[in-house]
């Protein structure tokens, strides 16, 4: 038997070792955003190569089909003659009879910046490979290069974690290694800092100048710190380097996807105006460094590049990254309390208030992203009646499990759990599953009757945390944001449309809520309210202000059923707000003080780089 093993070990690597593909980009369209991909494929040994554009995408958990924007596929043999190619599905196309060698051409569309598609013009090429680079069944292992041909008298210059060959070549070891590579192509500003010998990079292609640049590269080494000191160490680069891929242009999509060593970050606004909203979004991509990137759900290893990837730990990989985003502004002073306190109050309303809460736990919420992340369909849903994000209710899990953990073992907090998953999950050859998250729970504080309390209430049940009193351990109030108000009840934004006909329901209408329980949803047309019309949001703002909880109001509306009178009964707006005790005007005790300090303060293993904030730095 082991004679077998060391004959097929012999005939398969000689066989896998002849195998690569180089890949070769140009831009000689891209005022009209197109490139044009050459791909070789070389030791072929199937007698049909199926080549694939994937549908999917790491970081993104829903279907995107990416082939819809590839045309002019053509194959070629080793001596240039075109090869039959059939089109077996969207995404596939078989070469027949391929011989060794098969080269591929198409043309690439891409005109969205954003960290899931490509974006080509004249100002840089912005490259997600699953959206832009075919593949062949069996070639997964096989090395790959890229080579871009930059556009002369561009400026351009290329960034991305892939590794840097000759010739302005990239490479990478497999498949997955290369469609985890996105690239920036601009002419953009690279300031670079290095932590425990690692080298740190901001790729930003913006508008703005030299000097705002700086100041947001130190912003963002006050992150890469900070974040550091809750794992008590940085992750291994493999090529020695991370970099921020950072395009903040007019015309940019808002978004943030993390990659292995690199994360891709794009908005429309710029560093002048909103520089403090923006590094938000690298406090969050930053944390994947290693949750989801190293510490990752057996779920979603390895990646499928051709279905949806459905993760039930997605509240925990996600979620959790998104609690840890505020809290390292917080702690590295890019933030204050109360701006802490609103960001995670806004989580802790939605999950407290919101009716999908009683549909599904927070692993069903999970189980959901193939359908609302970033996912497109043209038919109606009633999300908003059975749905929470798993960022909005994995957050506020997590900050309510971490004053849990800190006001009943003392010493300890989540900084500790996280810690305890990397060093028993520190890379994605040892994925975790929902048990391992209990098990390791239970390791960190040393009680396992309270991790499985936390997974059987929390977590695999529906109910919410009990955050007022957490809380208040710590000088915050949860409180209603506003009391005294009443509400309507309409998801989406805009609620409602307005015409002379009347005031069309725009969105669902809330369980519970007023509009609901009057028996009003989606579409209808309210045309008189108290014999009233109204005929922008201004006057509707005008006259739901002058209502009170339980007071009643006359409807006439026109349904799918006809015209009607329906009564409204108001009642006072659900929504909440974790505010401090100074602002409500209660006195802060010295164990809050702590509690504060302990939690909120910095973790940084080094010291933390000083912040130009001038006007000249604004402008």
């Amino acid at each position: 038997m082991l004679r077998g093993l060391f004959l097929v070990l012999f005939v398969v690597l000689p066989v896998l070792a002849q195998q690569s593909v180089r890949y070769e980009l140009r831009f000689p369209n891209a005022v009209h955003h197109e490139a044009e991909v050459t791909v070789t494929f070389s030791g072929v040994q199937q007698p049909t190569l199926e080549v694939m554009m994937s549908r999917s995408s790491p970081g993104r958990y829903a279907l995107h089909e990416f082939a819809k924007n590839l045309y002019h596929f053509r194959a070629f043999d080793a001596h240039g003659r075109q090869l039959h190619v059939t089109r077996e599905n969207p995404s596939q196309w078989n070469v027949a009879e391929p011989g060794g060698t098969v080269t591929v051409t198409y043309t690439l569309y891409g005109d969205h910046t954003d960290g899931t598609y490509d974006d080509i013009d004249e100002t840089h090429a912005h490259l997600n490979m699953p959206a832009t680079l075919v593949w062949a069944h069996g070639f997964e292992q096989a090395s790959a290069s890229v080579h871009f041909d930059i556009p002369a008298g561009s400026n351009w210059s290329v960034a991305t974690e892939l590794v840097p060959a000759a010739n302005e070549t990239w490479t990478a070891p497999n498949l997955d290694r290369l469609m985890d590579g996105p690239v920036e192509l601009s002419d953009h500003i690279m300031p670079t800092w290095t932590v425990e010998g690692q080298q740190f990079r901001l790729a930003l292609h913006h508008r703005g100048t030299t000097q705002q640049a700086e100041n947001y590269a130190r912003m963002c080494q006050a992150v890469v710190l900070e974040e550091e000191g809750v794992f008590g160490g940085l992750p291994h680069y493999d090529g020695g380097t991370y970099t921020f891929l950072v395009d903040y242009l007019p015309y940019a999509s808002s978004d943030g996807m993390e990659h292995r060593d690199s994360t891709v970050i794009t908005s429309h606004e710029n560093l002048a105006d909103s520089v403090h909203d923006l590094i938000g979004t690298v406090a969050h991509e930053f944390f994947h460094s290693w949750n989801v990137r190293r510490i990752r759900p057996r779920s979603l290893q390895p990646f499928d590049f051709e279905r949806a990837n459905m993760s039930g730990e997605l509240w925990f990989a996600e979620g959790f990254t998104n609690y840890y985003g505020p809290m390292a502004l917080k702690r590295a002073g890019l933030s204050d309390l109360d701006q802490f306190a609103k960001a995670v109050g806004g989580a802790v309303s939605t999950v407290l208030t919101a009716p999908g809460r009683q549909v599904h736990n927070v692993i069903g919420m999970s189980d959901e992203a193939p359908f609302v992340d970033a996912a497109t369909a043209i038919d109606p849903t009633n999300f908003p009646n059975t749905y929470i994000s798993y960022y909005t209710y994995g957050e506020a899990l997590a900050l309510g499990i971490d004053l849990s953990i800190r006001t009943r073992f003392p010493g300890k907090s989540l900084d500790d759990w996280m810690r305890t998953m990397w060093r028993e999950h520190p890379d994605v050859d040892k994925p975790y599953t929902l048990e391992d998250l209990q098990h390791t729970l239970a390791e960190t504080t040393g009680n396992t009757a309270f991790a499985n309390e936390v997974f059987q209430r929390y977590i695999y049940g529906t109910e919410p945390m009990p955050y007022k009193n957490l809380l208040a351990r710590a000088g915050l109030l949860l409180r209603l944001a506003h009391p005294g108000d009443v509400w309507l009840g309409v998801s989406g934004r805009p609620s409602f449309q307005f015409s002379s006909d009347g005031v069309m329901i725009a969105g669902n209408t809330l369980r519970g809520s007023p509009l609901y329980e009057a028996g009003l949803d989606r579409g209808d047309r309210i045309v008189k309210w108290n014999g009233r019309t109204l005929k922008n949001q201004d006057d509707l703002d005008a006259w739901v202000s002058e209502q009170k909880p339980n007071s009643v109001a006359t409807l006439q509306v026109e349904m799918r059923t006809g015209k009607r009178s329906v009564n409204l009964r108001f009642t006072q707006s659900p929504a909440l707000e974790i505010v401090t005790y100074e602002e409500a005007g209660r006195a802060v005790t010295p164990e809050m003080e702590k509690l504060r300090k302990d939690w909120l303060t910095s973790k940084a293993l080094h010291s933390l780089p000083k912040f130009v904030e001038t006007e000249e730095a604004r402008r």
